[in-house]
């Protein structure tokens, strides 16, 4: 069970990213669906009010929010809020464990448009319910679990993954936050929204494959010398890279965000450590990286 700070935390997460997917999500498709399981009331309500709160968005579309859960008492608290949505969405509350994710997606129909799963796992990530979060190629899924999903997203078909362990101000450990999609935007953006949720409530993060368990603070302006370490050595396992690629990486194999990356390759440039293509201006994602030396 989540303890009151993980919940709070998870419940800020699930907010700043689902209200970055929502309208990226309704802009390419006509309808779109929401599935959340094994969170509290609360972080079903908040979703519910965001969905609320982009009415001019939904309407025209059709958006299905399913939530899964074990609380007698969700209707009475969802109801409300319900009653305040536009008549384009859908709400289906179920009870049960989140494992009954892939009986809900599919009787939800969100078969080929676009899904977004939040899951707060008590136990071990099965295929099943990874095969139902990914939908085809259409779906995206923010996970927290007990320990590292990153092998288990991959073989579920998402492309790219990512994965942070948050650690509480009181050095409490909180699980790992998994994200598996196939956009390098949602990518950015739940990273971007990890580090603001992070900054908000004093949370660092580690990389949950790091023996070491070494944490890193988001408060303020990040210590770069471990990320520019680690694009020092992609840089000599793989050669020449463009920025995209990089910035890929660090996503996908550090706690940093994108923008920490164009700043470690800044100070990597400017130290005589790498060469790029241009001389002068703003790193282009196309831009090749080469090693100096």
């Amino acid at each position: 069970m989540s303890t009151d700070r993980t919940t709070d935390f998870l419940r800020e997460l699930l907010v700043r990213q689902l209200t970055t997917w929502l309208p990226a999500a309704l802009h390419r498709s006509r309808r779109a669906t929401v599935a959340i399981a094994g969170t509290d009331a609360g972080s079903a309500e908040a979703a519910l009010r965001l969905v609320a709160a982009h009415g001019d968005q939904v309407r025209g579309r059709q958006v299905t929010v399913l939530v899964l859960a074990d609380s007698a008492a969700l209707p009475a608290r969802l109801g409300p809020i319900e009653a305040e949505l536009p008549a384009e969405v859908t709400v289906h509350l179920l009870t049960g464990d989140p494992y009954r994710l892939p009986v809900a997606v599919k009787a939800a129909g969100a078969a080929g448009a676009p899904l977004f799963s939040f899951v707060e796992l008590p136990g071990a990530v099965t295929p099943k319910l990874l095969a139902a979060a990914a939908n085809g190629r259409a779906g995206e899924l923010l996970l927290h679990t007990g320990d590292s999903a990153r092998d288990a997203l991959v073989s579920a078909g998402f492309p790219l993954v990512a994965e942070v362990a948050p650690v509480l101000p009181d050095g409490e450990a909180a699980g790992v936050i998994a994200f598996g999609s196939r956009s390098d935007r949602s990518l950015e953006a739940v990273r971007d929204a990890l580090w603001a949720v992070g900054a908000d409530l004093d949370v660092r993060y580690r990389d949950p494959q790091d023996p070491m368990g070494v944490t890193v603070g988001v408060v303020g302006d990040p210590e770069l010398e471990p990320l520019a370490r680690e694009l020092l050595e992609e840089l000599r396992r793989g050669g020449s890279r463009p920025v995209t690629e990089l910035r890929r990486h660090t996503l996908t194999a550090t706690v940093y965000r994108a923008a920490d990356a164009n700043r470690a390759l800044t100070g990597l440039l400017d130290a005589g450590d790498v060469r790029r293509d241009r001389e002068a201006g703003r790193l282009a994602g196309d831009e090749i990286i080469t090693l100096a030396r």
